[in-house]
C-alpha cells in the first residue's frame, strides 16, 4: 500500500466523518450518512493497520472513530449484564491474578505484625512506649473493647476508613514505597496492640474481637497491598509491552480489584458493627468470621480461574478500553 497516496485519497471522507461526529444536531440524511462514513473509515482503519501500519495515521483514525461512535451510541449506560459480569468475571479475574502476591503481602504482615507484638509483650522498653501503666490499663480494660460497640453507626465508620486505607494502597502503588508506609504501619499498630493486651494477660480478648472481622477485613488490606505493588512492578517489568501500555491495562484491571474491594469491606464492616461486639458466643462470632473469609477466597479461586481461564484479565472490554496503536515489525 502506498499510504500517502491512500491518505490523500482518504482524507475528505475522513474529515467529513469528523465534522459530522463534532455537530450537535444531525438532519436524517446526515445522520444516515455519518453511519456510512464510520463504516467506510473502519474499513480503512483495518487496511492501514494490516498494509502500512503507520502510528500517526492509525491513532488519527481512531481518534475520528472514537468521537463517532460516541456520537452514533450516544451516552453509555450501565445494565445488569455489565453489573453480572463484572462481579462473575472482571472482578474475580483480578482478584485471582494477584492472588500469590496478596499471599505474599499477608506473610510480610504478619511477621511484622507478630514480631511487633512480641517485642512489646517482652520488652519493657517497648511497654513502656504505649503510654503509662493507667494508660495501659484503661486501654486494656476498657477502651479496646468499648471500641466496638454494635451499631450501624459504627459500621459505616469502619467501612469508610478501612476503604480509605484500600485506596491509598491501590492508588499509591506506582511509588512502590507508600504502599509499603500503609501496610508496614497498620501491622505494627495491629502486632503492637495485640502485644500490649497480651502484656497484661488479655491476648484472648484480642484474638476473640479481631477474629470475627479481621479475618475479612485483614485480606481485603492485603488484597490492596498487592494491587498496589503489582502496578509498581508493571512499571518496572512491563513484560514485553511498552510501559505506557502495561501501566494502562495493569491500571484498569487493579481498579476493578479497588471498587470490588469496596464491597468486601462493607461486608466486614457489618461483621465488626453487628457481630464483633454482639452478645453472641464468642465460637459463634469466630465462626462467622472463618465463614466470610472462606466465601471470599472461594469467591477468588473458583471464579477467578474459570474467569482466567476465559481470557478475562480485570481490565475493560477492547471497544471501551481505547485503541491500540499499531506498529511495525
Amino acid at each position: 500500500m502506498d499510504l500517502d497516496a491512500y491518505t490523500r485519497a482518504r482524507t475528505p471522507t475522513w474529515q467529513r466523518l469528523d465534522e459530522l461526529a463534532r455537530r450537535r444536531d444531525l438532519t436524517g440524511a446526515e445522520a444516515d450518512e455519518l453511519v456510512a462514513l464510520y463504516q467506510a473509515t473502519a474499513t480503512d482503519l483495518s487496511a492501514v493497520r494490516s498494509a502500512a501500519p503507520d502510528p500517526e495515521t492509525v491513532a488519527r483514525l481512531s481518534q475520528v472513530l472514537v468521537r463517532a461512535r460516541s456520537r452514533l451510541s450516544g451516552t453509555h449506560a450501565p445494565s445488569w449484564s455489565e453489573v453480572t459480569s463484572f462481579v462473575v468475571l472482571r472482578l474475580p479475574a483480578a482478584l485471582y491474578r494477584i492472588r500469590w502476591w496478596t499471599v505474599a503481602v499477608m506473610a510480610a504482615f504478619l511477621a511484622v505484625g507478630v514480631a511487633t507484638g512480641v517485642l512489646v509483650a517482652t520488652s519493657p522498653e517497648a511497654l513502656a512506649l504505649m503510654g503509662t501503666p493507667s494508660e495501659q490499663q484503661q486501654y486494656v480494660e476498657h477502651a479496646f473493647e468499648e471500641y466496638y460497640a454494635p451499631g450501624a453507626g459504627f459500621a459505616a465508620m469502619v467501612w469508610t476508613n478501612n476503604a480509605w486505607i484500600a485506596a491509598m494502597c491501590v492508588g499509591t502503588g506506582i511509588t512502590g514505597f507508600l504502599p509499603v508506609y500503609v501496610l508496614f504501619t497498620n501491622a505494627v499498630g495491629v502486632g503492637a496492640a495485640g502485644g500490649l493486651m497480651a502484656s497484661h494477660g488479655r491476648l484472648d480478648v484480642f484474638l476473640q474481637l479481631i477474629a470475627p472481622h479481621g479475618l475479612l477485613e485483614l485480606t481485603a488490606i492485603f488484597v490492596a497491598g498487592a494491587a498496589g505493588l503489582r502496578v509498581f512492578w508493571t512499571w518496572v517489568d512491563p513484560g514485553g509491552r511498552t510501559r505506557g501500555r502495561a501501566l494502562a491495562q495493569e491500571g484498569r484491571a487493579l481498579f476493578t480489584v479497588a471498587i470490588g474491594l469496596v464491597g468486601v469491606l462493607a461486608v466486614s464492616g457489618l461483621v465488626e458493627g453487628f457481630v464483633t461486639g454482639s452478645a453472641l458466643p464468642w465460637p459463634v462470632k469466630v465462626a462467622v468470621g472463618v465463614v466470610v473469609l472462606a466465601a471470599f477466597w472461594v469467591y477468588v479461586l473458583v471464579l477467578g480461574r474459570r474467569a482466567v481461564a476465559a481470557g478475562h484479565t480485570g481490565d475493560l472490554d477492547a471497544d471501551r478500553a481505547g485503541y491500540t496503536v499499531a506498529t511495525a515489525g
